[in-house]
This record gives structure tokens, sequence and C-alpha cells, in this order.
């Protein structure tokens, strides 16, 4: 409604309210007075109009809020904020609270209309007297009109504005009566109080009655006692020179102001006014700081990811700015998906073996998932969080996670590439059973492969010499024995067979990338031996789909985003099937085999109770270590390496956490930790036994006579094992021969004829010149798994790892 239609009786009141604030405001200091009583009708009238002519509505922005991130048990792990302020209703506020602040700043709050006209002419009388404006009669009505238009000035980054709203200016006065005589209209009085408490500033970063009640007492103001809201209601007067942490005498003395005002008024008795004065700040106060920032987080890393995550959901805004503002202002709840439990195992197990600071300049993180769900549970460094320049032993960087989420650059991961081979191998009618032909390496001596060896492509970039941790004399090896020593040839041998950019893409299917987020390399040295970058996080989730029958989900971390009673976000698990039940089954029993025969032989989980899956890794100058494994319920990825030095390090003969240790590799101290972890993770959990892949894996379950090797000969080398895979045979190239074929096409194979389905089959391409009889045909040999290893996946000829690793 038009303030230009206010009743006579609104026009008085109007009036008085002008006529006495002028007092208060020095205009009649200035000339502005009444030259006579007749004047008084047109003083009046210009004065109405004047003040009629003044806006009656201002708009405030809604309050900054405190957020919260929480674990998944909903402890606090976090609390963005602009402001450290968390809004309550009136009912949650005790009561006294609410009689302290009236008390000390307007006593007739809830009688005037917004202008307080005793004290304006008791304020005005007191000015005359000493010829200044020293005495103020703003009723709390107006301090809230105050310091909402100077918060909203601010809010939208109007310097001039905000201090527009708290100058000492007449008109400036005059706007401000008017508001509050409009906003008396609009709201009750409840509402204001409510409004003001909530907005006031408390001193030492605290906004509003609760976030200064947890801060100050670390209770919340519903439960504040008579001393406790006397010591507040004292603040807000000068809060930047009177709080109790830096100025304790001051805020003694003003609560001491206000418990002697509440007396003086009756709100409260003799017995209560003597007893709270003698409390002291020692009785009374429990500082608690807020968790503002990841420097006071207990999860710091955790929190770093989870500001970063949520910056990335579509749900908190549309774009960054605005998802800033809800994160920052909004007083949002972010549900994560955080294990404390986990958390505070994994970190214990991991600094138990690389402590924090360690002189090896030796680094490990982990990173923890439910397989099953793809819920990050919890990940873990042996550093300290930093956000000023990195050092040994602190730094900003996360490196369990990939680049996009406060990630390194990553880290080889060695042999646990391995895996990816095995599930192709499965998928392409392999059984358990199988065996490859694996070049001589180790010992001093190199096995030499070149480009053209891999004529499906995918192939190292030149010569690649490769070597293995464990001597292999060359020839028939099974691949569970492979798996278990690591050997590094019959991975070669089986990528040759199978098509090495299979393997890669079977990788790639089950979600493996570098940490940059580009896709692992297509030299052989990245996809077979494990050469790309990559994170903890991207190696435990893609192990993570053997764990979950061949489920690949995608990373989970916040469960539910709340304001106030609204639910804004609440992502689900999202899984999709991208290998087949019966193949994952077949994969697990290589790496379990690993477990109990191989590199896991002594971190098997309860003592070998628990039936669990893995793989160890190790890069070139053992630089860069690994374990990653799984049981049906977790799956975790530990990385023990070099962070802070080049890739030219070797570890060998190193002390790490008091420890020596004449060579460095997966099983030395990444699976420790990992067996720490998964043990502690898993305590009281029931044990899960993997599944059984069906008949046609295993050996002598599945029809085993010979059948009928499709003939080859005079087929380019990509047909003919495309028709022996489809017949399946796996297949691949093994030499040339003389032969009156064109040269390049196939020649012959071995073996031919008749053979067990799932033999491997060796493919010789034409030379030319004279026919040479084909090698002699030999029967598949099987060797039986035996044998352990230390699971060194390191090979030479791998690409060196680019700059900015982390």
């Amino acid at each position: 409604m038009s303030s230009r239609t206010t009743s006579i009786g609104g026009v008085i009141s109007l009036l008085g309210a002008f006529l006495a604030s002028a007092l208060v405001l020095g205009l009649l200091a200035a000339g502005l007075v009444m030259p006579a009583v007749g004047a008084t009708g047109a003083l009046a009238r210009s004065g109405v109009d004047v003040f009629n002519d003044l806006p009656s509505e201002f708009t405030t922005d809604p309050l900054a809020q405190t957020s919260r991130i929480l674990a998944a048990d909903g402890s606090v792990i976090a609390t963005p904020q602009e402001q450290n302020r968390t809004v309550v209703p009136l009912n949650k506020i005790a009561p006294i609270m609410r009689e302290a602040q009236v008390a000390i700043e307007d006593h007739r709050f809830y009688d005037h209309g917004g202008v307080d006209l005793q004290g304006v002419m008791r304020a005005a009388i007191s000015n005359l007297r000493s010829g200044a404006t020293t005495s103020g009669a703003s009723s709390l009505t107006q301090q809230y009109v105050k310091i909402s238009l100077q918060y909203s000035a601010l809010s939208s980054g109007n310097k001039e504005a905000a201090a527009a709203a708290v100058k000492k200016d007449y008109m400036r006065k005059l706007k401000e009566l008017k508001y509050a005589i409009t906003l008396e209209k609009k709201l009750s009085k409840d509402q204001i109080l409510e409004g003001y408490l909530n907005l006031v500033y408390y001193g030492d970063r605290a906004y509003g009655v609760e976030a200064a009640s947890q801060h100050y007492f670390s209770i919340p103001a519903s439960k504040l006692s008579l001393s406790q809201a006397a010591l507040l209601a004292g603040l807000t007067q000068n809060p930047g020179t009177t709080d109790p942490v830096n100025f304790p005498k001051r805020a003694l003395a003003r609560r001491d102001v206000v418990l002697d005002r509440m007396h003086e008024l009756g709100r409260i008795t003799d017995k209560q006014w003597q007893d709270a004065k003698k409390r002291t700040l020692k009785q009374d106060m429990r500082v608690s700081q807020p968790k503002s920032t990841c420097l006071s987080s207990p999860y710091p890393y955790w929190c770093d990811f989870i500001v970063g995550y949520a910056l990335t959901m579509p749900q908190l805004g549309k774009t960054l700015e605005e998802r800033k503002r809800v994160l920052y202002r909004g007083g949002v709840t972010i549900q994560t998906t955080l294990d404390p439990r986990i958390q505070n195992i994994a970190q214990l197990e991991l600094t138990k073996k690389v402590p924090i600071g360690d002189p090896s300049r030796v680094g490990a993180a982990a990173y923890v998932t439910d397989p099953n769900t793809g819920k990050v549970l919890a990940f873990a460094q042996n550093t300290t969080y930093t956000v000023d320049k990195e050092s040994s032993g602190k730094t900003g960087i996360n490196w369990a996670l990939d680049q996009r989420w406060g990630g390194s650059g990553g880290f080889q991961f060695g042999s646990t590439a391995k895996a990816f081979a095995l599930v192709t191998a499965m998928e392409s009618g392999m059984k358990l059973d199988a065996s490859v032909n694996a070049k001589q390496a180790g010992n001093g001596h190199m096995a030499a492969y070149e480009p053209k060896d891999f004529p499906g492509g995918c192939g190292p970039g030149s010569t690649w010499d490769v070597d293995n941790d464990t001597y292999w004399p060359g020839g028939s090896i099974s691949l569970m024995k492979a798996t278990a020593l690591s050997t590094n040839t019959a991975f070669v041998a089986l990528a040759q067979q199978l098509g090495g950019c299979k393997v890669r893409d079977t990788m790639l299917r089950l979600g493996l990338h570098q940490s940059d987020g580009q896709p692992v390399g297509k030299y052989a040295p990245q996809y077979i031996l494990g050469a790309s970058d990559v994170s903890p996080q991207g190696v435990a989730q893609a192990y993570g789909v053997l764990a979950a029958d061949g489920k690949k989900c995608s990373m989970l971390a916040v469960t539910k985003v709340t304001q106030g009673n609204k639910v804004i976000a609440e992502p689900k698990s999202s899984c999709t099937q991208v290998v087949d039940p019966d193949v994952v089954h077949a994969t697990d029993k290589f790496l379990q085999y690993n477990m109990t025969n191989g590199s896991g032989i002594r971190n098997q989980l309860d003592g070998g109770a628990r039936p669990s899956a893995g793989k160890t890794g190790t890069a070139n100058n053992n630089n860069e270590s690994w374990f990653v494994g799984y049981t049906r319920q977790l799956a975790t990825a530990v990385w023990v390496g070099t962070p802070y030095d080049p890739i030219s390090r070797v570890m060998k003969n190193v002390t790490v956490g008091g420890t020596f240790y004449p060579v460095m590799h997966g099983a030395a101290i990444a699976a420790p930790i990992w067996k720490g972890i998964m043990n502690g993770a898993l305590q009281d959990q029931p044990i899960v036994p993997f599944a059984d892949p069906s008949a046609k894996f295993t050996t002598g379950a599945s029809p085993n006579t010979p059948g009928s090797i499709p003939s080859v000969t005079g087929m380019s080398v990509n047909q003919a094992i495309a028709a022996l895979q489809s017949a399946g045979y796996p297949a691949g190239v093994g030499g040339t021969m003389s032969s009156g074929v064109p040269s390049g096409l196939v020649a012959g194979t071995s073996p031919y004829g008749n053979a067990p389905s799932g033999t491997f089959i060796t493919i010789y391409t034409s030379r030319g010149a004279d026919r040479q009889p084909l090698p002699q045909q030999t029967p598949t040999t099987v060797v039986p798994p035996a044998g352990g290893g230390n699971g060194n996946g390191g090979g030479n000829g791998k690409p060196t790892k680019p700059p900015g690793r982390g």
C-alpha cells in the first residue's frame, strides 16, 4: 500500500518519529527549527511529504549459512562456509537469551512500533546538552534494518552501499526509521527478533546466536544458561573488541552490564543475578573451532575431495559460481560415503609401514571401495595435508585419486596390469589349465620383441627388451604358474596370442584409465606390464569389476544433499555389466592362486581363512610397487613409491620405517599394508566365498576330445586368427617359413589337423622361396601349477614417466 494513503493517526506517528529523529540527528542545530507555532502545520506537511517520498521496502539476501560435510556415520568432516552461521528458529533459542538481548538492546521492543520515541527524546536531550551526537536511540528493529542493508550490500559485492548502510548520515537515519516502521507492519516482533539473533555478529568469526553458542560454549543456543546468554548479548555492541576469546576482561565486564540491566528491569531475581555474576569465563566457556576449512578437518584429504566433487554436481547449480554459492552460503548438508572406521584403519596400517616424513622419501597411498556399489569408503596416504608449498611429508596432492579429484599424475602400475590379460584369455575361450610359450628371460638374459611381433597392432614402439624377475628358461608355462611367478614373457606371449589391442580394450572396458583421464597407452609395455601412470583409485575400481561378478560401478562419494528439509540431490549407485560373470569367476581363480601360491602367499586374509584374490605390481628400478586385491565385499589398491624423486632412482637396499629392504617390490610393503587394511575393514564381516566357474573353464570338465582345426593356409594373418578363434582356438603368429604361398600370407599352423578346443595355435607366415616342412606337431603340454614368486612385474623398454607425476 502506498504510504501516501497513510491514516491521520499514522501521519502523526510518522511525523512524531520524524521530528524526534531530527532532534537526534542534530537537525535542530543545523537551523531546521520551527520559527513559530503557526509554522507547525506547514512544517508538518513538509515533513510528512519528505518522509513519504522515502522508499519503504527493502530486500535482503538469504543469510549465508554454514554447510556441513558428513561421514557415513553422521559425524562432521567439515563445515564449508563464507560465514560461520547456522540459522535456527526462535524456539531453538533459549528464552533467557531472548530476554538478555532485548534487555540490553531495546527493553521496550515489544511495546513500540519500530521506533522507541522515549529513547529518541532521551537521546536527543543528551545530544543537545553535549553539543554532539553521542547518544543513539536505535530500536532493535532499526538495528536489524541497518545490519540487513549492510549484509545485502556486502553479499552483492557493493562496498559503497555497505558503507552507506552504516554511515552517520541524516538521510540514512531517516530511511532506516521508515524501513523499521514498515517492517513492523509486515513482521511480528518474534519474527524480527529471530532475524536479528540469526544475523548479528558475535565476534571471533561467529555470526548468529547458534554459531556463537557452539563456538564459545560448544552447546546449542537452546541450552544457554543465564550467564552465557548475558555474555553473548553483551557482545553485539562492539563484537570486534569484546569477544571472550581475545578480550576476556572486556567480555566479562560487558556480561555484568547485561546482568545488571536485566536485574534492574526485573527480568531476573536477586539470587539469579548474584549467582550469574559469580561465574567465571573458565566455568562457562568451552571454545571449539568450526571445521571451516579442510586444514581443520579430521580428514582433510577427504574434505578437499568432497568439496571438488560437490562443485561438479549439477543439482547444486548450473554454473560453477552458482554451485560455489550453494556450497559456501547455502547451509547444505552433504552426506558422504566415508567410513571413519575403515579410514582410520587405512591411515594407521599405511603409516605403520611408511611413516609420515620418513627419511627414505618414500610415499604410500591406499584406496578402499565397495565394488558392488562403487562407494568410496576410505583413502589414505603418508603425508600431512597442506595448502602451502609441498615438502617432504606435506602435500595438498591426493596421491590416491585421479587428477580431476585433486590427485597426482599417477604412477606406473607394473604387473597388476596382468589381470586384464587373464580376463581377455578367459573371454577368448582359454581354460584354467591353458599354457603359453614364453621366451627365456631372467638372470641377466633379456627377451627381445619387435613391433612386427604384434601384427595386429598395439606392439612396442621399437625393440623392447623384457626381463623376468624369476628366471624362466623358455618354453611352455601354464597361465596359473605364470601368474604366481609374474612371468613377464608369458604375458607378452599371451597378449600376442590374444591380440594386444584386444587386451588393451578389455582394460579400458573395465574402466582403467590414466590418472589424467586419458586411456591407457597403445604401446605393449603400457598395457601388458603397466607402464602407464594410473592412480590407486583407478586400479581399485577396475579390479572391483572382478569382485562384483563383472559389474562396473561408477564412483559414488555422495549419497544425499539436503538444504533444510528439502532433498536437492540423492545420487544412487550406477552399475553396468561389462564382463560375463562366468568369465570373472574363471579369472578370479588365477588371482586366488596367486594369494595361496604366489606373491600374496604371506599376506592371505585371516591367516588364509578368508578367500581373497590379488596381484602385485612393480615398475622399472623397483621405484613404484603395488598390491591390488579384493574379496566379494571390498577392493583395495595400495601403492608405495617415490613421488619426490626422478624415475631413475633404484629402490634397492633401502630402509623404510626402520625396516631394511634389499629389494622393493609389491610383496615387500604394499601387500602387508593391503592385508592390514582388509583384515581390519572386514573384521566381524561374514566370509563370502568366490563362485566357481562353469565346467567349460575347468580342466577335464568340458569335452576335451580333439577337434578339427580349420585350414587357414593362404589367408591373411587377421583372417586366420578370426577363423581359428571362431572355432575355439586362440592363435597368434609364431614365425615365418618357406612356402609356395605368397609372402606374408599364412603358410601353416602348429599344431594342425586336430587338437582339443582351447589349444593355442601358432601361425607361420610365408616368406616365399623353397617350401620347408612345418615344425613337428607336438601335443599341448599343461605344466602343473607350482612355485611362488615376489610378483615383480618390472620389464625394460617401458615408456618413461612424464613430469608432474605427483
